[in-house]
């Protein structure tokens, strides 16, 4: 994206938590390193106030799912690398040996800018045919950025739960790559489960917890359930260590 396209979508998205004024007037003081200067006001600003709206049920999941899979567009790899200092992060990982291991990146403190934020972010670092195990959401909304490596995606639909059991509809199953990312709320691909294909592969992840009062957290399924008809599966509830030693 060139410098007047970001202008544009800087203009039309930052909303009335910051506004193009007082950006304007941080990127002329160099407030911003010059590799961040972009990223600092996407993320930090138009994600932070989307994600106040979703709490605030100012804006529906499956609008805020629509917005965050826009702003990821948008997203210059190589810059948001040097945004949470990815080098940094990752010199000494010891990836787990079954699941994910979750890096918490520490992201530029820049005066003017939300420093409290209302969702959370992490790294995941995984090897070769390790897993983000299978597993729902309550009272959720995410979403995932492949940093670095392959992986298999899947998604799927939640449509049922009783006590002991989830009824599931595959929405999504494709390799993602370097700069391809996906979404989740209660109303939309609620579960997903990505599997590493690289030697080493890693996952920038932002979640909004209790989108509304109440239970939040995930749920671990077995996808490998009985097969109903129109694509459905009944699957097990399972617990986060039966999840690692089924899939992680």
């Amino acid at each position: 994206m060139n410098r007047h396209s970001r202008r544009g979508f800087h203009q039309r998205s930052l909303g009335a938590l910051l506004t193009w004024s007082l950006l304007d007037t941080l990127f002329a003081g160099d407030a911003f390193a010059d590799s961040i200067k972009p990223i600092a006001a996407q993320w930090l600003v138009k994600l932070n106030s989307m994600s106040l709206d979703l709490k605030g049920k100012k804006l529906e999941p499956l609008e805020w799912q629509k917005q965050v899979e826009e702003l990821f567009s948008m997203i210059d790899l190589p810059e948001m690398l040097r945004f949470i200092d990815f080098e940094k992060l990752t010199a000494h990982v010891k990836p787990k040996e079954r699941g994910e291991l979750s890096l918490k990146a520490t992201l530029p403190e820049v005066e003017g800018l939300p420093t409290k934020l209302v969702f959370g972010h992490q790294v995941f670092a995984l090897t070769k045919d390790r897993s983000v195990v299978p597993h729902g959401h309550d009272n959720m909304a995410t979403a995932f950025l492949i940093l670095k490596g392959d992986f298999h995606g899947r998604h799927y639909d939640r449509l049922a739960d009783d006590k002991e059991h989830m009824i599931i509809r595959p929405t999504i199953d494709r390799t993602f790559g370097v700069g391809e990312y996906s979404t989740v709320s209660d109303l939309k691909d609620n579960v997903h489960w990505f599997k590493a294909k690289s030697d080493s592969a890693f996952i920038f992840n932002i979640h909004v917890m209790s989108v509304k009062p109440g239970k939040t957290g995930r749920v671990y399924i077995d996808p490998d359930g009985e097969k109903l008809s129109d694509d459905r599966v009944r699957c097990r509830k399972i617990n986060h260590q039966q999840a690692e030693t089924l899939y992680g």
